[in-house]
């Protein structure tokens, strides 16, 4: 399938063009659309390039294998398909060269479609296991009008991986997406998902960063109809060495939609490199739109860093709420004192602390287990850099 470029569209009122949004970027299916990038590009700054191991200078070879295992419950259907199927690429450009350079050259994709107005009695879970190599994939997930489904995606092993994954929900369907990172400490990912939110229709995704060498996750929400409401959800633990970056973009095209945004950050160990880059574009001409989104980061040791980055561009005076916030620090003294003063360990009460700092986020996991076995592995992972 090959489709244009597109730029973002100047907005204009009556005293003429408003600039072109700085958020927006321009999107190409074509891999040499894209100059490759230097580091000082502001969507690079932040990223590590030698460390994308050839992703972004078209060196990487696609060498890789990965073991994917879907299961399907009743009412959901799973394929896999070549280049040619009309489905894919159709829920948004690549916005950079690395996702471009994926699309062009992915051999097979993995198509899920969850049937009109069925509401399948467990998830739909992609098991996917990098085997080496460098390897470049798509993923689609389609769920047809009035369906209700949560989809789990669950990301583990050792190589070189970059792709996208596009979502489609239908007219006042509900789909749960939740993406778990769980690399190896030597994996590099680049990804990039794609959601388009019909009338009336929820997104919800919740991404779970843990492993990984280099994690660049790029969510990206389009509306389709009024009504839509998209929430985006993440955790992610940054120990010794670790980059991860969170690069979300919700564009509020349509009037009378909603979207809210909230990402926790927990970092310990030397060169712990979190990042948060959060856009929110409120067109012109919409009305009606409710939107906020905020980013908060715990550095557990002193040789952390972080970067969060909020952004917000509004060009209408109708808007029904709009917002954004970000706080970086260390854990609260305060509540330590509180629980040491009850004969808790400093060590119990730090991990206690971070516990109830994630809690919340995890508690929106619609899955039981799969919420105890997130909160295990962050609280192994805090123990490891204890």
């Amino acid at each position: 399938m090959t489709s244009p470029s597109t730029e973002p569209k100047a907005h204009s009122h009556g005293l003429g063009e408003i600039p072109f949004s700085k958020l927006a970027t321009h999107g190409s299916f074509d891999v040499n659309d894209f100059p490759v990038p230097n580091g000082r590009e502001e969507e690079w700054r932040f990223t590590p390039l030698r460390r994308l191991k050839g992703l972004h200078n078209g060196k990487a070879v696609a060498d890789g294998t990965d073991k994917v295992e879907v299961d399907a419950p009743e009412g959901v259907t799973v394929e896999t398909v070549g280049r040619d199927d009309e489905r894919l690429g159709t829920a948004g450009f690549p916005a950079d060269r690395v996702t471009a350079q994926a699309y062009s050259s992915f051999e097979q994709a993995t198509v899920v479609t969850v049937a009109q107005g069925a509401v399948p009695e467990r998830p739909v879970t992609i098991d996917r296991e990098a085997r080496g190599g460098t390897r470049f994939d798509q993923f689609v997930i389609e769920v047809k009008p009035l369906a209700e489904v949560v989809v789990v995606l669950n990301q583990t092993g050792t190589g070189v991986r970059a792709g996208s994954v596009d979502v489609h929900v239908g007219e006042g369907a509900r789909l749960t997406l939740i993406s778990l990172q769980d690399w190896d400490n030597d994996a590099v990912d680049v990804s990039q998902h794609n959601a388009q939110v019909a009338k009336d229709a929820t997104f919800k995704s919740i991404v779970i960063t843990l492993g990984g060498d280099l994690v660049r996750l790029s969510p990206k929400v389009a509306y389709k109809g009024r009504g839509a409401n998209a929430e985006l959800h993440g955790l992610y633990f940054t120990g010794d060495g670790q980059h991860h970056e969170h690069r979300s973009l919700i564009d509020h095209n349509v009037s009378n939609t909603r979207s809210r945004v909230e990402y926790k950050g927990a970092l310990s160990g030397k060169g712990a490199h979190g990042v948060w880059i959060g856009d929110v574009i409120i067109g012109e001409g919409t009305t009606g739109t409710d939107s906020y989104e905020h980013n908060r980061n715990l550095q557990l040791t002193d040789d952390t860093r972080v970067d969060s980055v909020p952004n917000l561009e509004i060009f209408t005076g109708e808007v029904e709420g709009a917002g954004h916030a970000s706080a970086s620090g260390r854990l609260d003294d305060i509540h330590l004192f509180y629980l040491r003063s009850r004969g808790i360990p400093e060590d119990e009460a730090r991990r206690l602390v971070i516990r109830g700092y994630f809690l919340e986020l995890v508690g929106r996991i619609p899955v039981e287990g799969l919420r105890e076995e997130i909160m295990a592995k962050v609280e192994r992972k805090l123990a490891e850099h204890e």
